[in-house]
């Protein structure tokens, strides 16, 4: 419990309810997950690779399909979403990316702009015309996390770190109530990662954001996270707040058994 309150105070932001998924190959990717995401709270999943993190994040933006069970989003079930209401939630929630997922050739402001599209006619955000009011909301999102002096400057003439700085901000124009990041630092180095794991707190506690992040790092896991949830082939095998996280509960989330090997698409 960090900031002396109870999560389970607050409103429930996501809810699995005995959520499955099965891949048309027959791949395990969820398994029987129970488990409530408190709004503001700051998550950091666990497991190995292949435990099912990856679909457990992508199942809140609807990137995954469950098969089976409901999945609730401030308090309405998304499962059935289409069209105009699928496109809602999507607006709703940001998503980072390990690979950063941007337009290398563009430039950073473009990129960051890019996080309002949803909310533009195709043509006019292909012809960038974009309001005064999102112009200055992209300056701000770079200011949040120290990056608006590269404005004007191509994507790929950034490090890895300002990379990811750049999609958090991207992320950020959306005006998301819910930030997924999927292995946000994995291809960073230390200094780095701890840089980007920065700006996702202040996005989390200066702006309320509800924040999942899937995590190979215990010790960045156990820094940030107000709470940790590990992964299993699939399963859920422990959720508790970082109050109760000793560093030996790792070794169970982290164990080599048959149900790992058998388990499910990479995590």
């Amino acid at each position: 419990m960090k900031g002396g309150f109870k999560m389970n105070d607050r409103p429930v932001m996501i809810e699995f309810d005995n959520v499955q998924k099965v891949y048309p190959n027959g791949t395990v990717g969820l398994k029987d997950i129970d488990l409530k995401i408190y709004e503001g709270e700051f998550v950091a999943v666990v497991g190995l690779s292949g435990a099912g993190k990856s679909t457990l994040l992508r199942a809140i933006n609807r990137m995954h399909d469950v098969t089976g069970g409901d999945l609730k989003v401030d308090g309405q079930s998304i499962v059935g979403y289409k069209g105009k209401e699928l496109r809602n939630l999507r607006r709703s929630i940001g998503m980072i990316f390990q690979d950063f997922n941007l337009v290398n050739r563009s430039s950073v402001r473009r990129n960051v702009l890019s996080g309002r599209v949803g909310y533009y006619p195709t043509w006019k955000s292909s012809l960038d015309l974009f309001s005064s009011e999102d112009k200055k909301r992209a300056l701000d999102s770079l200011n949040r996390v120290n990056m608006t002096e590269k404005l004007y400057t191509r994507v790929d003439e950034l490090s890895g770190g300002q990379q990811q700085r750049v999609a958090i901000a991207r992320a950020l124009m959306q005006d998301p109530k819910i930030m997924l990041a999927d292995e946000p630092i994995a291809s960073l180095d230390p200094l780095t990662a701890t840089a980007v794991m920065d700006d996702l707190l202040s996005l989390n506690k200066d702006l309320g954001i509800t924040v999942l992040a899937n995590l190979h790092s215990v010790p960045l896991a156990m820094k940030y996270a107000d709470r940790i949830v590990g992964l299993r082939a699939g399963q859920l095998v422990y959720d508790k707040p970082i109050a109760e996280v000793s560093q030996d509960d790792f070794e169970g989330i982290y164990s080599e058994n048959e149900a790992v090997k058998e388990g499910a698409l990479n995590g």
